[in-house]
């Protein structure tokens, strides 16, 4: 059976309208009135908590920059321009519903595209996440609904890295971030890894091809998906 995976760049989105457009999208898949989808977008400057986040991992306040909990895993990041984020939305089945399993494929994608661009990436033994050496380059908080997953991940591309100043990333004592502008390559652009990332995610989780989805009828999927619930009486 052929799998194709729905892919969608979206450019800066606000991170509210993007989580409006996750859950759109699970309703969606979880019904199989859509495939699997990969949103790729980047969002302006946010700081985000997982469902269990400790706050007192935010040590500083950035005047401007809000702070939003979600119904991810993982402790506290940051989001911002210059930043790759991955919502993945596929239905995991069969062999694929195993978590761990999930997670070191989204690892082993950002490993893959980075080696495109000759940068040497890796795992840290018992920490989720993507580093060079021993500074991290890429997070990953995921929540799983009927084992439709979404949240996903992100991958500093030519992020400002002061913003992580202000938090303890991931609630990692002494954690580090990097990107791929800092380790030298600034020459790559967020649309060019996004571009790279798309194709080694198919590859790594095994579809056969992409196909690109227009903006527009993601956005309308949002008032599609409300309006199926309040007819069933899910609202």
């Amino acid at each position: 059976m052929r799998r194709q995976l729905a892919i969608a760049e979206l450019g800066l989105v606000e991170y509210e309208r993007a989580h409006a457009l996750q859950q759109a999208l699970v309703a969606a898949r979880t019904s199989d009135r859509i495939g699997d989808t990969m949103l790729l977008l980047e969002h302006p400057h946010v700081y985000t908590l997982g469902r269990g986040a400790d706050e007192r991992f935010i040590v500083a306040a950035r005047p401007g920059v809000p702070v939003v909990r979600v119904s991810r895993g993982g402790q506290v990041t940051y989001h911002g321009p210059g930043q790759l984020v991955g919502y993945p939305i596929l239905k995991l089945e069969g062999a694929a519903r195993d978590v761990g399993r999930y997670l070191r494929g989204l690892e082993q994608a950002m490993i893959d595209a980075l080696a495109h661009f000759d940068i040497a990436a890796g795992r840290r033994e018992k920490l989720t996440g993507v580093w060079v050496g021993r500074r991290k380059i890429a997070s990953i908080g995921v929540g799983i609904r009927r084992w439709v997953t979404y949240h996903g991940l992100a991958l500093n591309v030519s992020t400002d890295l002061s913003y992580f100043d202000s938090i303890v990333p991931c609630g990692i004592a002494g954690c580090e971030m990097t990107s791929i502008a800092r380790l030298g390559r600034s020459d790559v652009s967020v649309a060019d890894f996004s571009k790279r990332l798309g194709e080694n995610f198919r590859d790594v989780f095994g579809y056969s091809g992409t196909v690109r989805v227009p903006h527009g009828d993601l956005w309308r999927l949002i008032d599609r998906e409300t309006a199926i619930a309040e007819a069933s009486g899910q609202s």
